[in-house]
């Protein structure tokens, strides 16, 4: 250790210099190929010294299980020779997998991947006869680190047709007709075509109809022949594109025969989710949305209503011409029943109804022969009980007479409530004023204070503990069991809001301040029944 504690002396030089020399004589890179020499077999791995490295390199032994690895890896060199030079290989299809197909190099055996697009530049629902043949792939992908490759048939055989095709292509221009071309297959996109058996074209999903087609399928079958027009020519890309629609004039450009708010017979041509798409005449689509279909109704589906060849009344609602859009209603062909409910139900009106639906917190009532439901929240149930509880007590199919509180024909909307039919126990209130006094009964008592019921009123109310007593210790509500009579003050009361406050404590402060003024002597005072009424005698005498 002493020898290298002065890294600047000769020997600490000499032996830096040496260990640099040794170790630059290797270079590792990630996908180099080097040299090693077996020092080491264990039974999963095999180690081997390379000069120049500090440790020693780590083979898995399966990658020595199988026979000829140097000729794999001058394999391997030939396929990166031949991907650097652009070079075509050969190679036989040697079995089918996820993808694609497995292909065997045949001068090194190397296997490589070919993805099913790449097999040829058609779909081919049958590739048997290219299994096991000599033929020529290019290669399109090689990764060096991975030791992977990915070859191409397709790419060889658009290779030749390429000079041909381009021939082809020159002699179709924009706005040429082509006479009879087969429909040769689709995609989600659009709808190809063969052309005289030597050249495939494509018509775009929106080039098909001027009505809204959602697959090309809806339109078109297999072996069809049908007359299209040239409308884009890419000579670069060697692709044609063409329109199916723009052979026949566009219904669109006479819009103007069509008024909004007008009721027109149109044809179902196609029904969805949303809604249904509707034929003013052929190629002029509509949407008819499923809001659209009725007045009372929520969530209604088309396909309850209408079939495909079904032709309906509906009403234009919307004509846009920069969208292309026309927008039609079904269900105002029909009177709006929120608008006939109201002239024959005005508001305040009561009628009978039935329950026909329920949920936690309102019912659902029928009025009459009507298809409208009226909404009756549980809170409009009773005047007396827990609106919640109450609504417990009704089911389905329960008759009920109703009072018709609002009425929202552009909302739909009607709101019906029971308890406006009986007399209202709050009107007990209707004469009386603020500081009034009022005789209750002691219904019970808790925590929170007494629940009183006003003599000649029905409904209970609650005087907090704060307001039982003038004094903090005489506020206490175990002074009470229940049925005693006493009486209270009204502390507040509003009557559009059906709300009372009551008050014991009030009661004391309005006689207490009543005495003060009546009783100036301070042994008048020592009669009365309030505790505090002789110190107050003093403080208004001293005053005086």
């Amino acid at each position: 250790m002493e020898l290298y504690k002065e890294l600047n002396n000769a020997q600490s030089k000499e032996f830096e210099q040496l260990l640099n020399n040794q170790l630059s004589k290797t270079k590792i890179e990630e996908g180099k190929i080097i040299d090693g020499k077996i020092n080491k077999i264990t039974e999963k791995f095999v180690f081997l010294f390379v000069e120049g490295l500090k440790s020693e390199p780590v083979l898995d032994i399966n990658e020595l299980k199988s026979m000829g690895l140097s000729e794999k890896i001058k394999g391997w060199d030939k396929l990166v020779e031949a991907y650097e030079k652009n070079e075509p290989i050969m190679g036989r299809i040697q079995s089918k997998c996820k993808g694609g197909c497995i292909v065997e190099h045949i001068d090194t055996g190397s296997l490589m991947f070919l993805p099913g697009s790449q097999i040829s530049d058609k779909p081919l629902k049958d590739i048997s006869h290219l299994m096991n043949e000599p033929q020529k792939f290019a290669l399109i992908k090689l990764d060096k680190v991975r030791g992977n490759a990915c070859v191409s048939r397709r790419e060889i055989i658009s290779s030749f047709k390429k000079e041909d095709k381009a021939k082809i292509i020159d002699k179709y221009k924009v706005g040429d007709i082509i006479k009879n071309a087969e429909v040769k297959g689709y995609s989600s996109f659009g709808c190809f075509f063969n052309v005289n058996g030597e050249l495939d074209v494509l018509v775009h999903l929106q080039e098909i109809s001027y009505s809204r087609v959602n697959h090309p399928d809806e339109v078109f079958n297999i072996g069809e022949k049908h007359d299209l027009k040239v409308i884009s020519v890419d000579k670069e890309k060697l692709q044609v594109g063409c329109s199916v629609k723009q052979l026949s004039p566009d219904p669109f450009e006479h819009i103007e025969n069509y008024e909004l708010n007008k009721i027109y017979k149109v044809k179902v041509v196609k029904i969805m989710d949303f809604g249904a798409f509707c034929e003013l005449e052929p190629g002029l689509s509509t949407l008819l949305h499923s809001s659209e279909l009725s007045w009372t109704k929520k969530n209604l589906s088309a396909k309850k209503m209408f079939k495909v060849g079904d032709e309906i009344e509906c009403v234009i609602t919307e004509i846009d011409k920069e969208k292309r859009r026309v927008a039609i209603s079904h269900r105002l062909t029909k009177e709006n029943p929120f608008e006939t409910f109201e002239k024959k139900y005005p508001v305040e009106t009561i009628v009978q109804g039935e329950v026909v639906n329920k949920n936690e917190y309102s019912l659902f009532v029928k009025i009459e022969n009507l298809e409208i439901d009226a909404f009756l929240h549980c809170n409009d149930l009773t005047y007396l009980n827990n609106g919640e509880e109450e609504l417990e007590k009704y089911k389905k199919g329960d008759k009920i007479k109703v009072k018709v509180l609002e009425i929202k024909s552009t909302e739909q909307k009607v709101r019906v409530g029971l308890r406006q039919t009986q007399a209202d126990p709050f009107n007990f209130f209707k004469d009386k004023k603020v500081n009034q006094t009022i005789t209750v009964k002691i219904i019970s008592a808790d925590n929170k204070g007494l629940i009183v019921r006003p003599e000649g009123c029905e409904m209970d109310f609650l005087i907090k503990k704060s307001q039982i007593a003038i004094n903090a210790a005489d506020a206490r509500p175990s002074r009470f069991t229940g049925g005693e009579r006493i009486d209270c003050a009204i502390s507040d009361i509003d009557i559009n809001k059906r709300k009372v406050n009551l008050s014991i404590k009030l009661l004391e402060e309005i006689e207490k301040k009543e005495a003060l003024e009546k009783y100036g002597a301070e042994g008048s005072g020592k009669n009365l029944p309030f505790s505090s009424l002789s110190e107050d005698l003093k403080k208004k005498e001293t005053k005086e």
